[in-house]
């Protein structure tokens, strides 16, 4: 929908910048930072009451349900009767714009939002609610009751191996779909994959109960992860609490799918990138294979790459540093700012423009102005870089801290050099992607 090429910054600044960002914080933090100082999910100062009972308000979480489920309702009115021209129809924009970047912002400001918004729980409620006055009417009416109507179904328990590796495939399906599919923005194909996914959704659903959605609606995976770096969030205790995001990052649960989750988001949006370049495109124009198959070997080799890379590191910091408990998801975590720090890099233009665009033409206002950039090529370039050294600093801090906690103060130091080596090999790719 939009890129930007050949931004104006010295690629030697860039780097320099950068290495020294991350060489300057890690000697830091070796040198002051002697023990853990984040304790996840058991921070945060509460909310003033009458705050949190109106968060907590049946009536604002009916509210938010019922503008989730009219969202739905009005991409698929969309896709089902409007025209086949992203320019004229923002049901593409809707998808791939509002809700996939959108939620970006909405999970850092608001928590994990799509919870609430999420019309596939409404459904799976109002399903589940449809269902039971249907049972209890032929209760009703059957000699004997229950025998008529028969027992009420078991819900499955969700095996805990699985996790949310159902949630990082559909962030793999979703993203194969907005970057590699032959037409992404076609009614047809939009139409048939949310109506495919929408149904896959409910029939699990439906079999192991509304909590399928916490481990494999990929939305809701990407909205919980993002709302980790949140200033706003719940406490084990539940209360609703205003936080460091730091102690909301350190909370993160070590569960099976963790790290294919966040390898997704970091290797789709640097595919998204690379496939933007002129050798990439050459090459799969020019591939005996196809576009198609070209680019789904890109994508999927990119996460394959940025997962090889993390899983090396992991293994080295267990190498060096000694037993260590979940080796994989132990440091799963700090790789969360790094992928944020690449979506705001290669996401921030495209949600302001593409994103009023998209709120325009559903409003059906005519002679609109075309979206202007938000920044310029410099100020765009600046917050692109500052953006993924950010990112990556502040993986940096959330690392070392979980290494001062799990090892010795002896060896917390030297465990952190595989990481420290992953942040920069990370941002080397990040950035060369960016100045490409």
């Amino acid at each position: 929908m939009g890129s930007s090429h050949d931004l104006p910054i010295s690629p030697f600044y860039a780097f320099a910048g950068a290495f020294t960002a991350l060489f300057v914080s890690f000697l830091a933090l070796g040198l002051l930072w002697s023990t853990s100082r984040f304790r996840g999910d058991r921070s945060g100062r509460p909310l003033p009451a009458r705050l949190e009972r109106l968060a907590d308000a049946p009536l604002t979480r009916t509210a938010l349900r019922v503008a989730g489920l009219a969202a739905a309702l009005f991409v698929l009115l969309h896709l089902l009767l409007g025209p086949d021209d992203p320019e004229r129809n923002p049901a593409p924009g809707a998808v791939y714009v509002l809700l996939w970047v959108g939620l970006v912002p909405a999970s850092l400001l608001l928590g994990p939002v799509w919870r609430l918004l999420s019309p596939l729980r409404t459904l799976h409620r109002l399903l589940a609610r449809i269902r039971i006055r249907i049972r209890i009417r032929l209760r009703g009416r059957g000699a004997g009751g229950r025998a008529a109507a028969g027992p009420t179904p078991a819900r499955r328990p969700i095996p805990a191996r699985l996790g949310t590796w159902p949630a990082a495939l559909g962030l793999l399906g979703f993203t194969w779909l907005e970057l590699v599919a032959p037409d992404p923005a076609s009614t047809t194909t939009l139409l048939t994959a949310v109506l495919c996914y929408a149904a896959a959704q409910l029939l699990l659903a439906a079999r192991y109960g509304e909590r399928w959605f916490a481990h494999g609606d990929a939305f809701e995976a990407y909205s919980v992860l993002l709302s980790r770096l949140s200033p706003l969030g719940r406490r084990s205790d539940g209360r609703l609490v205003i936080r460091n995001p730091f102690h909301g990052l350190d909370g993160t649960p070590e569960q099976p799918g963790l790290v294919a989750t966040v390898c997704v988001l970091l290797g789709s949006t640097a595919y998204d990138g690379f496939s933007d370049t002129p050798t990439w495109i050459n090459t799969v124009q020019t591939s005996p294979l196809g576009r198609t198959p070209t680019a789904t070997l890109g994508l999927l080799g990119s996460i394959a790459l940025v997962a090889a890379l993390y899983c090396v590191c992991a293994a080295a910091t267990r190498l060096v540093s000694g037993p260590l408990p979940g080796p994989l998801t132990a440091f799963a975590h700090s790789l969360l700012p790094i992928a944020l720090g690449y979506l705001v890099a290669h996401y921030f233009s495209l949600l302001v423009t593409e994103g009023t665009r998209t709120v325009i033409v559903a409003l059906g206002t005519d002679n609109a102005p075309e979206p202007a950039p938000p920044l310029g090529p410099g100020g765009l370039a600046a917050l692109q870089v500052i953006a993924v050294v950010t990112g990556h600093v502040l993986g940096v801090i959330a690392a070392h801290d979980r290494s001062v906690r799990l090892f010795p103060p002896a060896r917390a130091v030297a465990g952190q050099l595989p990481m420290l080596a992953l942040m920069i090999i990370y941002t080397i790719g990040g950035i060369g992607l960016l100045l490409n």
